[in-house]
């Protein structure tokens, strides 16, 4: 006969998430000193855990920023002072094509002269 592969302390144990309040009974091999007493009767080992289905945003669709490190703060300094650099410098290249407009305006004014004078 073969040997079974499971290990001898696979036992039913009901995982709580007290900030849901939500169990379930299942089987495990996780060890406790805690015990608690089923809808069935039952004593079992009690394994409590901090989130679950019940409290995960993924499961839960309420999905929230956790942001202990300022980390977006930064990010959204850093956007505003990208935005703004690209302001002032599509500014200066606007002031820049203004100024060669005048100066090809200029030109032009000299030399509308000089050829009405050759026209002649």
């Amino acid at each position: 006969m073969k040997k079974s592969i499971q290990p001898k302390d696979y036992r039913y144990v009901v995982f709580a998430d007290e900030q849901a309040k939500f169990s379930f009974l299942t089987r495990s091999t996780a060890s406790s000193d805690e015990t608690i007493k089923w809808k069935d009767g039952k004593e079992y080992p009690l394994i409590k855990t901090q989130i679950s289905s019940a409290s995960h945003p993924f499961f839960t669709g309420e999905e929230k920023i956790i942001d202990t490190e300022g980390r977006v703060d930064r990010f959204k300094a850093r956007a505003e002072k990208a935005a703004a650099l690209r302001a002032k410098l599509g500014n200066k290249s606007s002031k820049a094509q203004k100024e060669a407009q005048k100066k090809a305006a200029k030109a032009a004014a000299k030399t509308q002269p000089a050829a009405q004078e050759a026209a002649k």
